[in-house]
């Protein structure tokens, strides 16, 4: 829990860019003991509904209020069940959360505060309604509740991308193979083009007789050199 004090709170309001919820807040129903119609015999306690919209459950990150000479909240929530539709249960979040240093004195008597998500005793999912039961001991203080009620929604953080979404998501660039000092392949290729036809006249044109030399005019064929 966290308390403000109201110079502190408009500060916090002006850079928090999370929006709370609609949400009803019901008026504040007083607790008495005995005859209802008197109030001599109050019990100290207090009830505030606070309900969402219909079919529009939330999932809570936290609750903020202004207190007004409340000594202690206990958080109630309503939650639906996620397998179930239709299926809801009460459910106590959090008890006697102290608000007050002193409930005899005024000590921290109109301070905001704030009840975030990883202080109460479950989660906070799937909430149709909450019910803050304020407790006041002290007789000092006859009228005791919580002013400017809001809700704040969860939301989920992005999940971190794994190694290998990093290494999908790197754009692969194909280098052209190195060909330096290698001949021309259409040379290489018309070359065996023609030692292929070669191949295919001898074969044609068997005969028994010494072929010879290959040579033109007393000098080697350097093409039929290379290809031997």
């Amino acid at each position: 829990m966290t308390q403000t004090s109201d110079h502190h709170r408009r500060m916090s309001c002006s850079e928090d860019h999370t929006e709370s919820v609609d949400c009803t807040v019901k008026p504040p129903v007083f607790l008495q003991i005995g005859d209802t119609k008197g109030d001599s015999a109050r019990s100290g306690v207090c009830v505030v509904d606070v309900t969402l919209p219909y079919g529009k459950p939330i999932n809570i990150e936290k609750i903020t209020f202004k207190n007004y000479y409340t000594a202690y909240v206990t958080v109630r929530l309503l939650r639906r069940k996620a397998e179930k539709e239709g299926s809801t249960k009460w459910c106590t979040a959090l008890t006697d959360l102290a608000l007050m240093d002193n409930p005899h004195t005024d000590g921290g008597s109109q301070n905001y505060f704030s009840i975030h998500r990883r202080q109460m005793q479950v989660q906070p999912d799937h909430v149709e309604s909450i019910r803050l039961i304020l407790r006041q001991p002290s007789s000092a203080w006859r009228i005791f509740s919580l002013e400017d009620i809001r809700l704040f929604p969860h939301k989920e953080l992005a999940p971190e991308k794994e190694v290998s979404d990093w290494l999908s998501d790197l754009i692969v660039v194909k280098q052209p193979p190195d060909l330096e000092g290698l001949p021309d392949p259409q040379t290489v290729s018309s070359s065996i083009q023609q030692m292929w036809a070669l191949t295919e006249v001898m074969q044609a044109n068997r005969t028994t007789a010494s072929i010879g030399r290959f040579d033109v005019d007393g000098c080697y064929d350097i093409n039929l050199l290379s290809l031997t």
